[in-house]
């Protein structure tokens, strides 16, 4: 599993580069919508990263419903209509 670091590396790279060639281009308005972007790609990959934590944590004792990560997943979407 790669790191956390490692992945918001790779995205801030990716913008990077975009970012400068927008700003070599002269092009304002594309920096702006690239900055946008790239807040709004972190913050969705880091509360999807937090995700993945979590579900790689091991629980400490055995659970007491009998019902599994994906039986409770299932019941949260049962709950939000998704």
């Amino acid at each position: 599993m790669r790191s956390r670091d490692r992945i918001l590396t790779n995205l801030e790279q990716i913008y990077r580069e975009s970012y400068e060639q927008a700003q070599d281009a002269g092009s304002p308005t594309r920096m702006s919508d690239l900055d946008n972007s790239y807040m709004r790609d972190q913050l969705m990959l880091e509360v999807l990263l937090d995700i993945r934590d979590l579900f790689a944590v091991s629980p400490a004792a055995p659970a007491t419903s009998g019902q599994s990560a994906l039986e409770k997943l299932a019941a949260l979407r049962k709950l939000t209509g998704r």
